[in-house]
């Protein structure tokens, strides 16, 4: 006889394998993994074993988040067949309170893209209207939440890759204060940006699966123990950038009405980020730069997919220009540019200079208002192939940037629809490591709204 845990996730497993077919959000399920821990939870039940927080919870992983014993390519072919040796921080975090590791999930190559159309396995569409994208980078992570497949699943945000694919899909997607979660196992893409966060179909859960994955992690040495704090003040003031206002009629719309709609104890006043307009060209620069670094490990010598070239310098060029994609190539080669010498002081070190007056913009706000709230994307959700030009891909990002430039706390959640049922998504901003009001405050907002 079945176990209630074993049931429950052969079920999951089940709704995938028949339906994701269309979707395409799930590259790989783990289901002997799965099937596995699902015995040893009933097992634990059986014996009156003490249960952990997420006991059976059915969790999905982005592909560039490692899981010892399974494969991790970050949606490229040069980690075609590579099986991480260890467990990523957040993984070791939820199967130890009895989470159910489902399967990985599909992504731009290298979490280069804002669509998942980068990715070398293949197109995720939106579970909302399968002609649309689903949103990058995280766009399978989304799918799977969106879909019903999973009720959880974990990106990585380091432009927007968690909150613009849960905007388009129409699920909470949370991207933590930098260094609330440790990033031991994520593959890094711009190392002084990442974050791990989860996507949910409710502010609760999101909530849930914070406080298991947040906290200090002695392998990483950019992660910090902090105790967020889950309340609200008697009156919460709430900012909307005018600078966040230049987007397409229907997203406005549906932002108008949700800040119409917000609980009395919020108060709504305009404010400025002044420096708003400079955050794609910024990012541009110190994302592809970090990235050009991070991705030179990937040479065909100690892992990943090798083509032997005449000497040592041909292998490099046969195993790289076949491995990576043309988006991931773009990227190096604008991050070697903006590093090479000559071009440093114009380039890398002038942009971190204007983040740091981006920074201190959302410092100087928060000394007024408590939250920033605006739209996540510019715009609903795109038809696939839509956008061929890569700078007006980049500009998909205009209002999620700001927030991993300055390290702060940033939440999408639904908040009404577009053309053709597509969904719009509402961002709620907070100061560094005010992680626990940012989520008290957008839990009260998603009870307060009504859009459907």
């Amino acid at each position: 006889m079945k176990g209630q845990i074993k049931e429950k996730i052969a079920g999951c497993i089940g709704k995938i394998k028949q339906a994701d077919i269309k979707i395409h959000s799930f590259l790989e399920i783990f289901e002997h993994r799965a099937i596995e821990k699902a015995e040893q939870l009933d097992e634990k039940v059986k014996n009156g074993d003490k249960q952990g927080r997420l006991f059976g919870l059915p969790v999905a992983i982005k592909d560039n988040i490692v899981i010892k014993g399974e494969r991790a390519t970050c949606g490229s072919k040069i980690l075609e067949g590579f099986i991480s040796p260890y467990d990523a921080e957040v993984v070791k975090r939820l199967e130890r309170e009895d989470a159910v590791i489902i399967g990985r999930t599909n992504m731009d190559e290298f979490a280069f893209g804002s669509s998942t159309e980068t990715s070398a396995w293949g197109v995720t569409r939106n579970p909302v209207n399968p002609e649309f994208v689903p949103g990058g980078s995280s766009g399978g992570s989304a799918a799977s939440v969106a879909a019903g497949f999973v009720p959880v699943a974990l990106g990585s945000d380091t432009g927007g890759s968690i909150r613009q694919p849960a905007s388009f899909c129409g699920v909470c997607g949370f991207k933590p204060s930098y260094g609330a979660v440790s990033r031991y196992g994520l593959v890094a893409f711009g190392s002084s940006l990442d974050q791990i966060g989860p996507f949910a179909g409710n502010v609760r859960d999101i909530k849930k699966i914070f406080e298991v994955i947040r906290g200090r992690d002695e392998k990483d040495e950019t992660s910090v123990e902090f105790e967020p704090v889950y309340a609200l003040k008697e009156k919460v003031v709430c900012g909307i950038p005018k600078e966040y206002l230049n987007c397409s009629e229907k997203v406005k719309s549906a932002v108008k009405k949700t800040i119409e709609q917000l609980p009395k104890n919020f108060e709504v006043v305009e404010i400025s980020l002044p420096h708003t307009e400079y955050a794609v060209g910024v990012y541009y620069i110190i994302a592809p730069s970090e990235a050009s670094s991070n991705l030179a490990r990937f040479d065909g010598i100690r892992y990943g997919r090798r083509i032997d070239g005449s000497d040592l310098i041909d292998g490099y060029f046969k195993t790289r220009g076949s491995g990576f994609g043309d988006e991931v190539k773009r990227r190096i080669m604008l991050g070697t540019f903006a590093l090479s010498s000559g071009y440093y002081d114009a380039y890398y070190l002038k942009a971190q200079k204007v983040r740091a007056v981006i920074k201190r913009d959302f410092d100087i706000a928060f000394k007024k208002v408590d939250l920033i709230i605006g739209p996540t994307s510019p715009v609903i959700a795109f038809k696939i192939g839509e956008i061929t030009d890569p700078l007006s891909m980049y500009l998909q990002d205009i209002f999620t940037i700001p927030a991993n430039l300055a390290g702060i706390p940033a939440i999408s959640i639904p908040c009404g629809r577009g053309e053709m049922g597509l969904p719009v998504g509402f961002q709620i901003m907070a100061a560094r490591f005010n992680d626990g009001f940012l989520l008290e405050a957008a839990e009260k907002i998603e009870e307060a709204i009504s859009y459907e």
